[in-house]
């Protein structure tokens, strides 16, 4: 029996062996004209796929170059900007009319927007014994994996998990838009229990409310929650919703499901993606570079004083060290995010309303100084923008969201993104995804086992 300590050593050596044997040279990726994360020399993403769903503009193509232009988020032909001032005129709560939207393609009218938050509302508790078996006996200390097994559970208490007919697969999916804010809140809260030696509550959805009033009302002991708080979510996960079928996360449910898998192993594919810190993790990201500049910078009305650390960050002298200012620059988006510029506006409503003025002037100040610091840092000309997830984390934390919510909030939203991806690709995939993969290693005479050293 191997003791904990020559386990370590073997681990070690295992480890060393996998680093000699995997690096690529970074030339061949040139000499094979290789579209290193599907993305083109430009920039650009490599055209993979069709979709009806959504679309993300950030620039466009004129004879051949490249042209930014002011960021536009597109569902399903609507823009985002004008979907979510008809909800506030209306002063209704909007994520569940962009969840419709989004599944079924069509704007839906008063009495079909009534009786599909209905649905949606019904569908929010969790099967019987799902709460105790699926997530008080299997707590995670990381919300995003304890979604993923609840996705994956939530096979087991399918009557039909194999069906893969349309029908079958939208009741599915409108189930899980439903359920996730409650796998997410219960996840959250058996942590506090059993990792943060917190008190837990377990409070009933209400089925009248909407998803950001549910999930406000499930996290919180007291339930209690201000319209101005619930609107703020309720914007965040209309944002969030979808971006398009190239992004990480959704690329992944068009692979998955295209493979014939059941609903849940695609959108639990998803999760797995959207967890990661380059995709949806980002977020956290800027709360930890802002608890650093907030600790650096005395003077947070000193634009010099703010600019001189943002530098040092580019410079990879500061914070990470990585060079990167978190919250700045996309894919994408060149000259604005519109997703960003609709949250700040109510990231400030918000500040005034809580007395955060001089945090949220912070990020002001951060947003405006810094596309001139990276340009000089890295001798560039590119037009750089703030990204929605500048303000998502300092939204969050004025809703007082735990950290270890900000990600599951995303997830929350992007699963309606998701299912309309999910059904898409079933109606009008209809191939495996099957890209090349070119093999850079020599053929090798075959030794025995026992002739090896």
């Amino acid at each position: 029996m191997s003791t904990e300590k020559e386990k370590l050593a073997i681990l070690k050596k295992l480890e060393k062996l996998a680093i000699h044997n995997d690096p690529i040279n970074p030339d061949l990726y040139v000499k094979y004209d290789v579209k290193r994360g599907l993305r083109n020399a430009n920039g650009t993403g490599v055209l993979v796929g069709l979709t009806r769903i959504g679309d993300v503009v950030g620039y466009e193509i004129k004879n051949g170059q490249k042209i930014a232009v002011p960021g536009r988020l597109i569902y399903r032909g609507y823009n985002v900007e004008d979907l979510i001032h008809d909800a506030e005129k209306n002063k209704q709560f909007g994520f569940e009319q962009i969840a419709y939207l989004l599944v079924f393609g069509e704007l839906p009218n008063q009495d079909q927007l009534t009786k599909f938050s209905n649905y949606l509302g019904e569908c929010r508790v969790l099967p019987p014994n799902f709460t105790e078996d699926m997530i008080m006996k299997a707590p995670s200390n990381d919300i995003m994996n304890k979604m993923a097994r609840g996705v994956l559970a939530s096979y087991s208490y399918d009557d039909n998990p194999e069906d893969r007919s349309v029908a079958n697969i939208v009741r599915q999916c409108l189930q899980l838009i439903a359920r996730f804010s409650t796998i997410a809140a219960y996840g959250y809260q058996a942590k506090r229990r059993y990792y943060d030696d917190k008190s837990m509550y377990v409070h009933n959805p209400k089925p009248e409310l909407s998803t950001a009033e549910n999930f406000l009302r499930l996290i919180r002991s007291d339930k209690q929650y201000t319209r101005l708080e619930a609107e703020t979510l309720d914007l965040a996960l209309i944002l969030h919703a979808e971006h398009g079928g190239g992004n990480n996360s959704s690329l992944t449910v068009h692979v998955v499901s295209s493979a014939d898998t059941d609903t849940y192993s695609a959108i639990a594919a998803a999760i797995g993606s959207l967890k990661g810190r380059r995709h949806g993790g980002a977020n956290i990201k800027v709360i930890e570079m802002m608890d650093d500049i907030k600790e650096n910078v005395k003077d947070w009305s000193s634009e010099k004083e703010v600019s001189d650390y943002i530098r040092k960050i580019a410079q990879k002298e500061a914070f990470d060290n990585s060079g990167l200012v978190y919250g700045m620059g996309h894919a994408v988006y060149t000259i604005s995010d519109p997703r960003e510029v609709l949250l700040k506006q109510k990231a400030k409503e918000l500040a005034k309303e809580k007395g955060f003025m001089d945090e949220f002037n912070l990020y002001d100040t951060i947003e405006r100084v810094t596309p001139k610091i990276i340009q000089e840092v890295h001798h560039s000309d590119k037009p750089i923008c703030a990204n929605v997830d500048l303000y998502s984390g300092f939204v969050y934390s004025m809703l007082d969201i735990p950290r270890e919510l900000f990600t599951p909030i995303f997830a929350i939203s992007r699963i309606a993104g998701w299912s309309a991806h999910r059904i898409e690709e079933i109606i009008s995939g209809g191939r495996i995804y099957r890209p090349a993969y070119k093999n850079v290693s020599a053929e090798r005479k075959f030794i025995p086992l026992t002739e090896r050293k």
